[in-house]
């Protein structure tokens, strides 16, 4: 199946979804979620992308970015992923003694019938992203990422999901992440 070009407007902000292969939950490790923002922290200072929003789920991801040049941010992605999947990886091979570690190896692991140079998969191929074009989507798409584990269930509150932008927007909490303005 072909893949369709996409378009990534200069200066344009960027809603990115991705998720981990097979919908795996990964992230519910502690470890895992810090390998998760070490990359990102990395990434962010060697190509200097902004960053206006995060959330990270169990097993998947939204960010709200802008890379320039705009058509950087499928090579941003795919750096992001490579790189997280290789320190994760080699984190779960690491762990054999742990059931759960061992499991989601497995998770990871490519079937035997797939013909390609790569064992293991941890990231879904694909992301998906929404170019968001106002103030008022920019603010959608925060509320959107910030209320995605209290709509899951896995809080009460958004407050209590350290995981997220929120606690930098409303409690001046930069601990895990800053983000940046537009200004």
């Amino acid at each position: 199946m072909p893949v369709s070009r996409r378009y990534f407007a200069p200066g344009q902000l960027q809603f990115i979804t991705s998720s981990v292969y097979r919908r795996l939950k990964l992230f519910d490790s502690y470890r895992l979620r810090g390998v998760f923002l070490d990359v990102l922290r990395q990434l962010r200072q060697e190509t200097g992308f902004l960053l206006l929003g995060w959330v990270l789920m169990p097993e998947h991801f939204h960010l709200l970015i802008r890379a320039e040049p705009g058509a950087s941010t499928s090579a941003l992605l795919q750096e992001f992923k490579k790189r997280s999947a290789q320190e994760i990886v080699s984190l779960l091979s690491a762990n054999p003694q742990h059931a759960w570690w061992r499991k989601m190896l497995a998770g990871v692991r490519l079937p035997p019938s797939l013909h390609c140079d790569s064992y293991f998969r941890v990231w879904q191929r694909r992301f998906y992203p929404y170019g968001v074009y106002s103030d008022k989507k920019r603010r959608e798409k925060l509320n959107y990422m910030h209320n995605n584990p209290v709509k899951r269930g896995l809080v009460e509150s958004a407050e209590q999901w350290p995981w997220s932008s929120h606690r930098f927007y409303y409690l001046n909490d930069s601990s895990l992440l800053s983000m940046d303005s537009l200004v």
